[in-house]
This record gives structure tokens, C-alpha cells and sequence, in this order.
């Protein structure tokens, strides 16, 4: 259950990222006067789990769960600029247009973030139904008990 929230908590990251990007894709200066806002980017790590099946089995059923060891599954590691070069465009009546009447505009592409929210969106939905077959699966197993 640990790996499928991680993944489903790491996705509405990175839809959160998506929204930002989308939301800021006008945004010709940022705060501190740095220019054009830059369009994040969020990097995924693996979690490796340090528990064979088995092993994680025999643990479960005896209710002991030590604090060191770390379930696998995903994380963000960082979110970062993408390094794309920023757009210009023409605008010499901006107040942001350089003395050649250009302006800088961010390197956000509406394509590319449509691309990432439909992936992080049906990611997120794989989790889901991952969540529900394992819930159904245990719920199955606990009748079986009876």
C-alpha cells in the first residue's frame, strides 16, 4: 500500500507542477526581476524496497515492521528548471521588450504540458485501481478467516 501511495502522492505532484506551468505560461517576469518565468520539471527516484516477498510477508504477519527498513516505491526527487531556451516575440509596445522590441516568454509548450498531465492523470488513475484490487484482494482474504 506504501509503494501505491507514494506513486499516487508523486503523480499529483507533478500534476500540481503541470497546473503551475500552465498558469505562468504568459508570465514575462518573474519575482527578483530574473526575466520570463522557466518551466519546471519534476524528477522521479526510486524507492528500492530492501524486503524480499517473503520477508516482508513474515514480517507482516507478526506485526513487526522496523523503522529502518523503507518500503519501495517512488519519490520526487527534485523539481527542476527546464533548460529549454525561452521564446521571443515581437511586441515592441510590451513594457518588458528589450531595445530591439523583443520580449523573452516562457519556454512553457501547451502541447507538452497536455502530454504530461494525461500521463500523470492515467498514472495516477493505474494507482488507483492498484489501491482498490489490493483492498479487494485483502478484504477477500480476511472472509476467507471466517
Amino acid at each position: 500500500m506504501n509503494i501505491v501511495a507514494s506513486g499516487m502522492t508523486a503523480q499529483q505532484l507533478r500534476l500540481d507542477v503541470v497546473g503551475e506551468n500552465v498558469t505562468n505560461s504568459t508570465t514575462t517576469r518573474v519575482e527578483g526581476g530574473e526575466g520570463a518565468y522557466r518551466r519546471k520539471i519534476v524528477v522521479f527516484e526510486a524507492k528500492t524496497g530492501r524486503d524480499g516477498f517473503r520477508r516482508a510477508m513474515a514480517r507482516a504477519s507478526t506485526g513487526m515492521v522496523p523503522s529502518h527498513e523503507v518500503p519501495g516505491g517512488v519519490r520526487v526527487a527534485q523539481i527542476v528548471d527546464d533548460p529549454s531556451p525561452m521564446k521571443m516575440v515581437y511586441d515592441p509596445s510590451h513594457p518588458d521588450a528589450n531595445e530591439d522590441g523583443y520580449v523573452e516568454t516562457p519556454n512553457v509548450d501547451m502541447v507538452k504540458e497536455i502530454a504530461d498531465a494525461m500521463a500523470a492523470s492515467q498514472a495516477f488513475s493505474s494507482n488507483v485501481t492498484m489501491f482498490n484490487t489490493m483492498k479487494t484482494v485483502i478484504t477477500d482474504g480476511l472472509q476467507i478467516g471466517k
